[in-house]
């Protein structure tokens, strides 16, 4: 007897599991059950498992019985008339969709001539193994797997155009490239997802060898004259929003510029770009703490009567200003009104980024890496044929991550872009290797890919021959401009006097336990000692019994809260995160005593 699972629960046994199996298949295919159906024979538990939950990942292939698709030249013929449709194929029992369980009980076959009679279906193509980004990669078939999910998840952070209507649209950290390209090495899934809507990369000159050693560790280095010809140049747009609220009495806030004897006003200069009605006027060029857009609002605590009478006049200041290490231009300026009716204004920014040392830029298989050098055209290496690359790679990107799909494209790019040809790469049905090799000798090239290079600062001929391609290029959304973060002094917490976190804040730099040894390894103490005095306090200690003293500074007078006065009271310097600490430990009932010992 079999054991029989629904969903997960048990709900009876069945004598010929194998049957039992087959007469499920049979009922989906014919449609007497569900097609969401799926039914999985587990040989290692021997219970029969079926499936109609959702949430499961399901793949369509083609069913095949005795050794022969079931899907025929004919049907294609009608497919392509327009006669048959996709659910007819699934309504006649010709596709079906397959859950991860059930695939464990199937032999699918990669082309028709695999089949065998074992085999129980058919890849409609080996592309719909994949999902629409990971088929955007060119040679899939000859990269490591893991490096493959990577360049999945790099093509969705590469600067591109994401939408056509983007100029009319609020869009919250948007990234723009200036000048996008097709690729010249496609899969057949750019012209399925009709990619040329929205490209994301531009086709560059790439040569793989070091330079200076500023490429080392996977960074990459820059032609600066493929950054002044528009490589890599985008525009970074941010929204700013403000409304007009409504509060409880009729108060509510109101979009203007604020007056001077509104509570909390700044300075006329942080005011300089609004207009009358208290908005910002597009095209303007500013800076962090600029006021955008004005706005006052009611005081935030009515605490009687009297002061309720007089709230249209006490006024507080909340504008909207650009954060610490914004800048940009005013790009667009819109005003609304939201569902509840209040007025709204959104005023989008706009800042044109140029690549810079620290930028990121992928190619479409894993291989990330940041800019370490921007070289002057004049100083880069050029080929006998006077070819300077956009950018330098490194060599040792190669062997331990087994990216040969990343080899591959550099030669068909090149080919492509010599012949005036797309190059087809979809993964398991591109064209192949040699044929590109072969066009690539045609060409006048050598098959292997490699030029003679000559050393752009001496002239001199290089000793070995360069690998050098075509290639297509993305660059990532991760850039310095958003990142860069520094700070002397500036903003502590009101609890532990410690500095604020993060960049837009204007936070401090953690040191961590690592960083410390690295300056006990120095022997630079000192500097030690000022990188942990951000919350620095100087205390009054009673020496008798320990406890901190309490100073007043009108009386300019110590005392001990448990002594009194006639005790000896000294000052020392703790970090003010251990005195929060012995006040916690008071409001446990615990005394925590200190026993000072002279520094001398």
């Amino acid at each position: 007897m079999t054991e029989v699972y629904l969903n997960g629960r048990y709900v009876g046994d069945v004598d010929n599991s194998a049957e039992f199996v087959n007469r499920i298949k049979q009922d989906r295919r014919s449609g007497s059950l569900p097609g969401d159906m799926n039914v999985y024979y587990d040989d290692a538990l021997g219970s029969v498992m079926v499936e109609s939950t959702r949430g499961r990942c399901r793949r369509p292939l083609v069913i095949v019985k005795d050794g022969v698709t079931l899907l025929t030249d004919r049907h294609v013929k009608q497919l392509q008339k327009g006669e048959l449709s996709w659910n007819d194929l699934i309504a006649q029992g010709i596709i079906e969709f397959l859950d991860a369980s059930e695939e464990e009980n199937s032999l699918v076959a990669f082309s028709e001539k695999d089949i065998t009679p074992e085999h129980t279906h058919l890849e409609i193509s080996p592309l719909t193994m994949l999902g629409v980004i990971a088929g955007l990669i060119p040679y899939g078939d000859y990269i490591q797997s893991a490096r493959l999910i990577i360049g999945t998840r790099n093509l969705k952070q590469s600067v591109g155009l994401y939408a056509a209507n983007f100029p009319l649209r609020m869009d919250m950290d948007v990234n723009l490239l200036h000048y996008p390209q097709m690729p010249l090495v496609q899969t057949m899934m750019h012209e399925l997802s009709e990619y040329k809507a929205h490209p994301s990369g531009q086709n560059i000159v790439v040569a793989i060898m070091s330079f200076k050693g500023y490429n080392i560790e996977d960074a990459v280095i820059i032609n600066r004259g493929s950054i002044e010809r528009g490589f890599g140049r985008s525009s970074y747009f941010r929204p700013a929003v403000s409304e007009e609220l409504r509060y409880s009495g009729g108060l509510m806030d109101s979009i203007v510029v604020p007056d001077k004897d509104v509570k909390g006003y700044k300075s006329e200069r942080d005011y300089r770009f609004l207009e009358d009605d208290g908005i910002v006027y597009p095209e303007a060029k500013v800076k962090e703490e600029d006021v955008i857009i004005g706005k006052v609002s009611p005081p935030r605590f009515l605490s009687n009567l009297e002061e309720y009478s007089l709230a249209s006049n006490i006024r507080r200041e909340s504008s909207v200003s650009l954060r610490h290490g914004e800048e940009g231009v005013v790009d667009f300026v819109t005003l609304t009104e939201n569902e509840e009716g209040n007025k709204l204004v959104q005023v989008r920014l706009r800042d044109q980024r140029i690549p810079e040392i620290g930028d990121k830029f992928v190619s479409r298989h894993g291989q990330k890496g940041v800019v370490g050098l921007i070289v002057p055209e004049a100083n880069m290496p050029f080929t006998a044929s006077g070819i300077k690359p956009d950018l330098i790679f490194s060599p040792h990107g190669i062997p331990s991550r087994m990216t040969i799909s990343h080899m591959i494209e550099l030669i068909g790019g090149k080919t492509a872009a010599l012949s005036g040809r797309i190059i087809d790469g979809t993964i398991f049905a591109g064209e192949p290797e040699e044929h590109i090799r072969k066009e690539l000798v045609s060409l006048g090239f050598q098959e292997k890919g490699t030029e003679t290079m000559y050393n752009g600062v001496t002239g001199e001929l290089m000793e070995s021959k360069i690998f050098i391609g075509n290639m297509y290029y993305l660059r990532l959304k991760h850039m310095v401009a958003n990142k860069i973060h520094s700070r002397a002094r500036g903003p502590i917490q009101l609890l532990t006097r410690q500095p604020t976190e993060g960049r837009a804040k204007e936070g401090g730099l953690r040191l961590g336990e690592m960083e410390k040894d690295t300056f006990v390894a120095h022997g630079a103490s000192l500097l030690l000692k000022e990188r942990f005095d951000s919350d620095k306090t100087v205390v009054p200690v009673c020496e008798g019994c320990g406890i901190i003293a309490i100073f007043d500074p009108l009386k300019d007078k110590r005392y001990c809260p448990v002594c009194g006065d006639n005790v000896e009271i000294s000052d020392i310097e703790i970090s003010y995160a251990f005195k929060l600490i012995l006040d916690e430990f008071k409001s446990l009932g615990i005394y925590p005593r200190l026993q000072l010992r002279s520094k001398y």
